[in-house]
C-alpha cells in the first residue's frame, strides 16, 4: 500500500489494512533535509504521525505500534552515555520534530487502544546508506579522490563523537522490541561507545587506500552541532537481551564494499 502521510484520504486507506504491528519509520530522516525545510520536517515527522494514529483509532484496529525516534531528542551537553530518563532538549529541526512525534505516540496511541513503544536509535550506517549521511558521503568522496588523485577532501566538523551502530544490529533491536518492549516505554538503541568522526574518516581512507587530507568546508558545517552523542543501551539489553554483534570496522568495510559494487 502506497500512501502519502500528509494525505488524510491516503492515511485512511492505509489504516484500513489489518496488521499485528506497525514499525513507523516513514520520515524526513536526514538532519540536513530537516534543516533546509524545518516546516516540512515537522509536518511529516510530527503532524503526520499524529494523523496516522488518529486514522488507526478511527478504524478500531489496535496493532502494536513501534515508533522510530532518534537519540537526537536528548540534544547537547552530554559527555557520556545518555539514559532514557534524561531530559529531552533537541537542538535541531530533526530532533524537535521527532520529540513532537513522541508526544503524539504516547498520548494518541493508548487513547486508541494501541500498545505504543518508542525506539531512540543513535546514528547508524551500513551498506547501501544514502550519501546524504556522513559516513557514506566520506566514502564516496574518498573513492572519487582515489580515481582522480585528489588528496584534499571536503568535510564538515570532524571534532564530534557519535555512537555509530550497524543498521543490521538496529533492525534486530526493533524486532526484539516488538516482542519484548513494554508499552509506553522508550528505549535507546545504542552501543554505549563513541566513535570520533575524524578517526572514522581516517579509517575509511585507509580501507579505500587514499592518503587523504580533510579540509573543512563551511557549506558542510551544522549551525547547532552536538559535540558528543552516545546512548546508554542498558534498558534495551535488560528488556530484550539485545546487544550489537557487528564490529564497527566490519560496518565500514561493508559500506565501502557496497559502494564499490
Amino acid at each position: 500500500v502506497h500512501a502519502d502521510l500528509l494525505d488524510e484520504q491516503a492515511l485512511a486507506r492505509l489504516a484500513q489494512v489489518e496488521c499485528d504491528a506497525i514499525v513507523h519509520l516513514a520520515a524526513i530522516a536526514s538532519g540536513g533535509d530537516a534543516r533546509r525545510d524545518p516546516e516540512l520536517a515537522m509536518r511529516v515527522n510530527g503532524q503526520a504521525t499524529a494523523m496516522l494514529l488518529a486514522a488507526l483509532g478511527e478504524t478500531g484496529h489496535t496493532p502494536r505500534f513501534l515508533f522510530i525516534s532518534t537519540g537526537e531528542v536528548y540534544g547537547a551537553g552530554h559527555d557520556g552515555p545518555i539514559p532514557e530518563a534524561a531530559r529531552l532538549a533537541p537542538v535541531s529541526p530533526y530532533g524537535v520534530s521527532k520529540s513532537a512525534a513522541e508526544s503524539a505516540v504516547l498520548d494518541l496511541g493508548p487513547a486508541g487502544g494501541m500498545d505504543t513503544i518508542i525506539a531512540r536509535p543513535f546514528p547508524h550506517t551500513g551498506p547501501g546508506q544514502d550519501t546524504r549521511f556522513v559516513l557514506p558521503a566520506f566514502a564516496a568522496r574518498l573513492r572519487q579522490a582515489r580515481q582522480t588523485g585528489e588528496r584534499q577532501i571536503a568535510v564538515g566538523n570532524l571534532d564530534v563523537t557519535r555512537d555509530f551502530l550497524d543498521v543490521r544490529d538496529v533492525v534486530q533491536g526493533y524486532l526484539r522490541l516488538l516482542d519484548h518492549g513494554t508499552p509506553g516505554e522508550c528505549y535507546n538503541v545504542a552501543t554505549g561507545r563513541g566513535q570520533h568522526l575524524e578517526a572514522c574518516f581516517r579509517t575509511l581512507a585507509a580501507i579505500i587506500g587514499v592518503d587523504a587530507v580533510p579540509v573543512q568546508d563551511p557549506a558542510l558545517m551544522r549551525p547547532a552541532d552536538i559535540r558528543t552523542l552516545i546512548g546508554d543501551p542498558a534498558k534495551l539489553n535488560t528488556a530484550t537481551g539485545w546487544c550489537p554483534t557487528i564490529a564497527f570496522s566490519q560496518t565500514l568495510q561493508d559500506l565501502v564494499d557496497a559502494q564499490a559494487d
